[in-house]
């Protein structure tokens, strides 16, 4: 079972909620309890020692094949590539280390395009709720001639499988769906849109970025071809991922490298490898696999007590709430701009209004646009996002803030 660290410094109350009365919120030194989880995990504290000891005594080239320190590097890298095929019950020759996501679904989706030009399927399925870094390299690939065809979320944020089902055409080399959405935390019908490529040819790309190392058995599904994941969001460092290529049969998904130089990671991914942060990674996902259960339940805790403190204040929430990620809640409050509320709470949350890699543009959201919001209720939506080690709140004390803005 794992233990629940407190990442911040500890609050002076505990999970549920205080019974002290609240006039005036008092003005300290603390910092404010960090709940933007969605955008980057604090690191588990073991996993970084066994990163820094590679960066100051393990600090060899897992490419050196002529001396202790090389080779050491290599087994570390092997032992790191397993820990991370055994959450996706993948085998260790289909993982490719990358430096996050992004790059993963870059690879995974521009890494395609020679076999489609030559194959002449040109046509590829997306939704329009993917992050960024999904829906710019399908703009790359449309402007290449491909077809790019992207799928319309319900009111509740999830595309219903069957529309998978009614896009797909002879020539459709890939479906690209994101296991579960950065901004509201509704998962997506992985499993129903794999039963429905069974029978057809296109490769299945997984953008898991949210669910990796958190919701466990649909990655496990042998029609997932291509799994896109980063250590940050599973308490590892910042600057490294994996993608899964996983084979069918003898075969693997036919990618081509978009950078050149060194032939690392099967001639996918070139460059030295970041054994510090491979390690990283591998631990944060034996971890994962280990732990997830109670992780999961200390989550569900926290959010319990967030909605009952929440939620009577008129709080709406964006997205169905039967799909939801359990560390994860995107809400509006009536009559408040989310600007506003993020000023008034900054002394004591940190938490944003959207994607990390698009809120600082202060554009509309383009996941809660697709979903059919009404602009005004969008301008209002904040996100809420936390882990097993975030610290108790006092909830009370948000609710008091909260009240007084009105």
């Amino acid at each position: 079972m794992v233990a629940v660290t407190v990442w911040q410094m500890s609050r002076p109350s505990s999970l549920g909620m205080s019974t002290k009365k609240h006039t005036t919120p008092e003005i300290t030194n603390r910092s404010p309890v960090y709940l933007d989880c969605n955008a980057t995990t604090p690191m588990e504290p073991e996993v970084q020692r066994e990163m820094m000891r590679f960066f100051k005594e393990e600090f060899g080239n897992a490419g050196s094949r002529t001396h202790e320190f090389g080779s050491r590097a290599k087994q570390a890298v092997q032992k790191a590539r397993d820990q991370v095929a055994a959450l996706v019950g993948a085998q260790r020759e289909e993982v490719i280390f990358s430096s996050g996501a992004t790059e993963s679904n870059n690879l995974a989706i521009l890494g395609l395009a020679s076999f489609g030009e030559d194959s002449g399927r040109r046509h590829i399925i997306s939704t329009q709720i993917e992050h960024k870094a999904v829906l710019e390299p399908l703009d790359e690939l449309a402007r290449r001639g491909f077809e790019v065809e992207l799928l319309a979320p319900n009111a509740g944020g999830w595309i219903e499988a069957e529309k998978v089902h009614d896009a797909l055409r002879p020539d459709t080399l890939l479906v690209s769906v994101m296991h579960a959405n950065n901004e509201t935390g509704v998962l997506q019908p992985l499993e129903e849109i794999a039963d429905i490529l069974r029978e057809h040819s296109a490769y299945l790309h997984v953008d898991a970025a949210q669910t990796f190392g958190k919701v466990i058995a649909p990655l496990r599904n042998p029609r997932v071809d291509l799994i896109s994941a980063s250590a940050h969001k599973i308490y590892g460092p910042k600057g490294v991922g994996a993608l899964i290529n996983r084979k069918r049969g003898f075969d693997r998904p036919p990618l081509k490298p978009i950078c050149f130089g060194g032939g690392q990671e099967r001639g996918l991914r070139p460059g030295t490898l970041p054994v510090p942060l491979i390690v990283a990674l591998g631990l944060a996902a034996e971890f994962a696999l280990k732990n997830h259960a109670a992780r999961e339940r200390r989550c569900r805790q926290f959010r319990e007590h967030l909605e009952s403190a929440l939620l009577p204040l008129g709080s709406r929430i964006h997205g169905d709430t039967t799909r939801m990620l359990p560390h994860v809640i995107n809400l509006s409050l009536p009559g408040l701009d989310s600007e506003a509320v993020m000023v008034a709470l900054k002394g004591e949350v940190a938490i944003s209004n959207g994607s990390a890699c698009t809120s600082s543009s202060y554009r509309p959201s383009h996941v809660l646009e697709a979903m059919g919001l009404p602009d005004d209720e969008i301008m209002r939506a904040i996100r809420i996002s936390w882990c097993h080690l975030t610290p108790d709140m006092d909830w009370e004390l948000i609710a008091h803030i909260i009240t007084m803005m009105r």
